[in-house]
């Protein structure tokens, strides 16, 4: 654009927008109507069962028996699966941090909601500045000026102008919008540290479950193969006449019920592997390549640290993103007052106009206009009125759901640490009834073969052996399962990876 245009009377329209500009950016600081959001405080409570608990499990003498203490206020990495000791798991964990869609899902929400936030700062904060060219060809009749007897007028107009347009924040409606749009970024941050946390604890479960099951297969086998072993030896005795149809009818029922109990181990085995796929954002065909957990390679966790109560809500992602959608309601109320008072409007323009192309720019071809508008809203039929109630209302709304969240996170947590130490109360229970079992088989065995008891009872014995073998499986997953829902509970150490990227490149941390 031509510099005269800035000269003389159009200098005036230019110092003007340089005002507004500069008024732009001091006037934000002003008054902001509506409630200034504060963190509701922490539930005054030291623990989080009714009764203490005790400062470490009972032991077993048994795998996977040792005892583990409960460390009041120690971290939580944010490796924790790391504490089992497991390569197997650890890599399992990798894959599905860089391969899952569902984290991948919640990045790109987070970005989302980042970006909203900085288009609408842009669009509030600032003043709207934009420049238009436009070139028409018309016809005015002579009605148009009054004389319907003139003939019409045909002529081209040329334009080309720019105007700049800022609604002054008086009351602070506009950072009230930009405050609830900041909580929402909150929102979405904090859903995707819980897919994080969520998703590393079903790789753990999932993994333990798939241990347990592998291990209790290959108990079974080896038990299917003792009693095929039986079976043939009694056969043989039945041809000799050492033994009766019924005793060689038992033991085919018993081998016929160990067997029949192999398929459906399989099948849960093939689920959880398929469910590891899936986590791990493989094809479930694509399984096989994964990694296999044992329980054997699984450490259990001797240390379990235990954050505070009072900082369990400044930990979990649940209530953190609940906190965030209060926060949300609460500037939302802002934004309904702010709406119902005086709205300060400037808006200008300045450009030229001219009928021929090469005069666009040429002397006394400018044209400018600049005012103020103020808006007060009268009579909106109770509108304005309902919806700031509406906005209150919601922040109450809100205030209920985060504090049930908070509610049921307690509980989370005290389910988890009393299935902790009543796992541990359990394996032992188990490991004796095994012990007891092993022990009345070796001696029915014994018995069995001077006569003194008969082949039924040899069954039973065996049966019940069998079963506690089972069951001993079955209660060293159930605590190593429990270890890693306490760290999911406990918010899974995101904390610790302040600093990193969360994901498209915005920064981690507290707003």
């Amino acid at each position: 654009m031509d510099k005269s245009l800035f000269c003389t009377g159009n200098g005036k329209a230019a110092a003007l927008v340089l005002a507004v500009l500069l008024m732009a950016a001091i006037l934000p600081a002003g008054c902001t109507v509506g409630p200034s959001f504060r963190r509701p405080q922490a539930p005054e409570t030291k623990r989080y069962t009714a009764s203490a608990l005790p400062a470490k499990t009972q032991s077993s003498p048994v795998a996977g028996g040792s005892a583990q203490s409960f460390m009041p206020g120690k971290e939580i990495p944010a490796r924790w699966w790391r504490l089992f000791h497991c390569p197997p798991l650890d890599r399992l964990e990798r894959m599905a941090l860089a391969r899952s869609r569902t984290l991948a899902a919640a990045q790109a929400a987070l970005r989302e909601a980042y970006e909203n936030e900085r288009a609408q700062s842009g669009a509030l904060l600032y003043p709207k500045i934009d420049a238009t060219a436009s070139g028409v060809r018309q016809k005015f009749s002579g009605a148009s000026f009054g004389q319907p007897g003139q003939p019409g007028i045909i002529f081209n107009l040329f334009n080309a102008s720019a105007t700049v347009s800022y609604l002054f924040d008086i009351f602070g409606g506009s950072r009230r919008q930009l405050e609830a749009l900041g909580a929402q970024v909150d929102y979405q941050r904090f859903k995707m540290e819980g897919a994080y946390i969520t998703l590393t604890a079903n790789v753990a479960t999932t993994a333990v479950q798939e241990a347990s099951l592998r291990a209790q297969i290959a108990v079974t086998k080896e038990m299917l193969a003792d009693q095929e072993a039986r079976l043939r030896i009694v056969e043989r005795q039945l041809a000799l006449g050492g033994a009766s149809l019924s005793d060689v009818l038992a033991q085919r029922t018993q081998v016929a019920q160990t067997r029949a109990g192999l398929p459906p181990l399989e099948k849960a085995l093939s689920e959880a592997r398929h469910q590891i796929a899936v986590l791990a954002g493989v094809l479930p065909g694509s399984s096989g390549g994964l990694p296999a957990v044992e329980i054997e390679t699984l450490k259990l966790p001797r240390r379990l640290p235990v954050s505070l109560p009072s900082v369990l809500v400044r930990r979990r992602p649940d209530i953190r993103a609940s906190e965030a959608l209060l926060h949300a309601a609460s500037a939302q109320i802002g934004v309904a007052t702010a709406d119902m008072l005086p709205q300060l409007t400037f808006s200008g323009s300045i450009g030229t106009e001219t009928t021929k192309v090469e005069d666009l720019f040429g002397k006394d071809t400018s044209v400018w206009s600049f005012g103020m508008s103020l808006l007060q809203p009268l009579f909106h039929g109770g509108e304005l009125l309902a919806k700031r109630r509406a906005a209150v209302d919601a922040y109450e709304q809100a205030l209920a759901q985060y504090q049930e969240t908070i509610l049921e996170a307690f509980q989370n947590v005290a389910d988890v640490l009393r299935a902790l130490d009543r796992d541990a109360s359990t394996l032992k229970a188990q490991a004796q009834a095994w012990a007891a079992s092993k022990a009345s088989m070796e001696v029915t065995s014994k018995q069995f073969k001077l006569g003194a008891v008969s082949f039924l009872q040899l069954l039973n014995a065996e049966r019940q052996y069998q079963q506690t073998r089972i069951n001993l499986v079955q209660a060293r997953a159930a605590r190593l399962a429990d270890t890693a829902a306490l760290f999911q509970a406990l918010g899974g150490g995101w904390w610790n990876r302040t600093g990193k990227k969360t994901g498209g490149g915005i920064p981690a941390g507290e707003r």
